[in-house]
């Protein structure tokens, strides 16, 4: 079935969405206050005629957009976001859209390994889709059908929100790892202890013990961790060869929101607090890995 996309944001996701679903779907495009593509002047008038928008942006602008067309959102349209940040307001992109999109709007998150030039160059990629409304996975269906966009419908919205935001953070410790040459087992006990400790702030959220094991969360957390051309692992390679100047992104604005709204008690998960140690003071990089390393050493049972 052919629908109307509304796709907003025009960054390398806007382009990688766009060649995901342009050959079997009417796109209009809106970036930066402007309509690229589409039949009218206006994005409210763009949404009044879409049947899926695709929020394709930062998390920060979620709020000020979702508000600003949520009236104008035709009966039975689906809002769906891909960003994997915090606001300035500590909320993920799924609780924006619950407050904003209320009154039976239907909304959504598609979170997974997506790197945007793997699938504007013809790859494949694969998300966890989790719907306010499960009876619009149809949609998703018809969207991306034919495709190389492997979408599977799941639950726990926000656990998987978590998931997916969190994993940035974990992933600098693998660039840490990797630059400081701890070695491959290192990043094996990395791998599970950042799922562990994703299980564990997921379910303190009220979410599925399970839900990190996904694409939103083990899936994500592996690309990018391993990637070399991962920002988050390069950023862990700065932060050991002293390279301080320019140490920004997602996972960092990250740690600052979760440091400052407190939206779990983040000291309780030893390799998160590690991570938000070495970003805040890395001159003292190299003591905290090794005191890390000593606690491991010195544990007399599994923490994980």
């Amino acid at each position: 079935m052919r629908q109307r996309v509304l796709i907003l944001g025009y960054g390398k996701m806007g382009h990688a969405m766009e060649s995901l679903v342009a050959d079997r779907h009417d796109v209009r495009i809106w970036n930066l206050s402007t309509v690229v593509k589409g039949s009218h002047a206006t994005l409210e008038e763009e949404v009044a005629e879409a049947q899926v928008i695709l929020f394709c942006l930062p998390v920060n602008p979620h709020h000020e957009i979702a508000s600003r067309i949520a009236p104008y959102l035709a009966q039975g349209s689906l809002c769906l976001t891909i960003a994997k940040g915090l606001d300035e307001s500590g909320r993920t992109a799924a609780q924006i859209f619950e407050r904003v999109l209320t009154g039976g709007r239907h909304y959504g998150v598609v979170y997974g390994p997506m790197i945007s030039a793997e699938i504007t160059a013809g790859r494949h990629a694969f998300a966890d889709v989790v719907l306010s409304d499960m009876g619009d996975f149809d949609v998703i269906q018809s969207l991306f059908h034919g495709g190389k966009l492997v979408c599977q419908q799941a639950s726990d919205m926000h656990g998987r929100s978590w998931s997916v935001i969190l994993k940035n953070v974990y992933a600098i410790m693998f660039g840490v790892s990797d630059e400081l040459k701890l070695g491959n087992n290192m990043r094996g006990h990395l791998m599970v202890a950042a799922i562990s400790e994703l299980s564990g702030i997921v379910q303190s959220f009220g979410g599925q013990a399970h839900t990190p094991y996904s694409y939103a969360g083990l899936g994500d957390l592996l690309t990018t961790a391993t990637s070399e051309d991962s920002h988050h692992h390069a950023l862990g390679r700065q932060l050991v060869r002293g390279e301080w100047s320019d140490i920004s992104g997602e996972g960092v604005h990250t740690l600052q929101m979760v440091e400052k709204f407190h939206p779990f008690e983040w000291r309780a998960y030893p390799l998160f607090s590690l991570a938000h140690d070495i970003v805040t003071q890395p001159a003292t990089l190299r003591e905290r890995v090794e005191d890390y390393l000593k606690q491991l050493r010195e544990m007399e049972s599994c923490a994980i």
